[in-house]
């Protein structure tokens, strides 16, 4: 198993001022590159404590770029969706070249509602939006004078410019929930993998991978190219109850977010959601210990960390890559550096599946 960094924030100003916690992210980052870890990533949400300070995740990732050498950098997820591609597919391609080349595409539909009406988009045109906008990017990124006909959007001829510095183009990752044809549509694509094992049973991630795997070897690409990445909340401390205790509190605030960001769903249904109409009360019965016994949270003790990273590999197998969201913003810095420092001089040496 590779392990990197991901900034999930669910604060909002009552909780921690935006610049300070920009702030102790980009310290993070400055660790994660002193670490060896191999990548950091932001995710991009709208509005709510639910991933509201982070609207633009290309912006704290090139903050991010000219801070670091080695790391990668890359979005958890940007939804094409919410931007012309021509503006998008230029933001990747600068990132790129500002890096060097170390950028990881991670694209995603979105699933809030608030944010499909602010930008005045139809929940129902996520899926069509989506493969349209990943072709779109992966076209400029890769061609000359591109002329693009699609139902949302039609430009061309334009050459982008600056070209990425990644040939033919950025690592592409789809981001899903829990849709089992957007797994399969990654693998035929050719994309690469980023989940959220949260929201699933142990045998249903499972029976995803195997999905997206056999539909990626089923149109021909090369075996083992796949990458795989999965995120999990994670609260490391020398004081395995200390730990505990921190990471439940981390976890219901989390929670509590998450909950409020979805209430619209109580009223709202779509096609393109199925199932979604119920997610507002499933995360009211969302609970610590239930994600706990669940092994969906890395928390307690280098030991019980160590522990808990094993069965994962035993579940899912020691070719995966481990996103460690360590600073929702509800604990210290210094709670997050710990973890961190913990992880890579406690916990990942240690491992037998590494």
């Amino acid at each position: 198993m590779k392990f990197g960094i991901v900034f999930f924030p669910t604060v909002g100003p009552a909780d921690k001022p935006s610049v300070q916690y920009f702030d102790e992210c980009l310290r993070l980052v400055d660790l994660a590159e002193e670490l060896g870890f191999l990548h950091v990533k932001m995710v991009e949400h709208y509005f709510f404590p639910y991933g509201g300070y982070s609207p633009d995740p290309l912006t704290f990732l090139s903050a991010a770029a000219g801070r670091t050498r080695h790391i990668r950098l890359g979005t958890s997820a940007t939804i094409p969706a919410f931007q012309h591609p021509v503006k998008l597919a230029g933001k990747f391609a600068m990132l790129d070249n500002i890096s060097r080349g170390r950028v990881d595409a991670a694209l995603g539909r979105a699933f809030l509602p608030d944010e499909f009406e602010a930008f005045e988009i139809p929940l129902d045109e996520s899926q069509a939006r989506f493969d349209e906008g990943v072709e779109a990017l992966k076209r400029l990124w890769s061609e000359e004078d591109v002329v693009f006909e699609g139902r949302f959007h039609r430009f061309g001829p334009v050459t982008l410019l600056p070209r990425p510095v990644q040939e033919p183009h950025p690592p592409v990752f789809v981001t899903t929930a829990r849709s089992a044809e957007s797994c399969a549509a990654a693998g035929r694509n050719g994309h690469h993998l980023q989940t959220v094992p949260n929201v699933m049973s142990t045998e249903e991630l499972q029976d995803r991978m195997s999905l997206f795997r056999s539909e990626r070897a089923a149109a021909g690409h090369a075996p083992g190219s796949e990458q795989i990445h999965f995120s999990y909340p994670c609260v490391v401390a020398p004081d395995a109850a200390a730990a505990r205790d921190k990471g439940r509190f981390d976890d219901d605030r989390n929670t509590e977010a998450i909950h409020t960001a979805v209430a619209s769903w109580s009223t709202t249904t779509s096609s393109a959601y199925p199932g979604y109409d119920k997610i507002f009360e499933a995360t009211r019965r969302s609970h610590f210990e239930d994600k706990m016994s669940a092994g969906k949270l890395l928390i307690g003790g280098p030991d019980q960390v160590r522990g808990q990273l094993e069965d994962i590999a035993a579940w899912f197998g020691d070719d995966i890559v481990i996103s460690l969201g360590v600073h929702s913003g509800h604990l210290s810095f210094e709670d997050a550096a710990t973890t961190m420092r913990l992880m890579a001089e406690d916990v990942i040496p240690k491992l037998h599946h590494v």
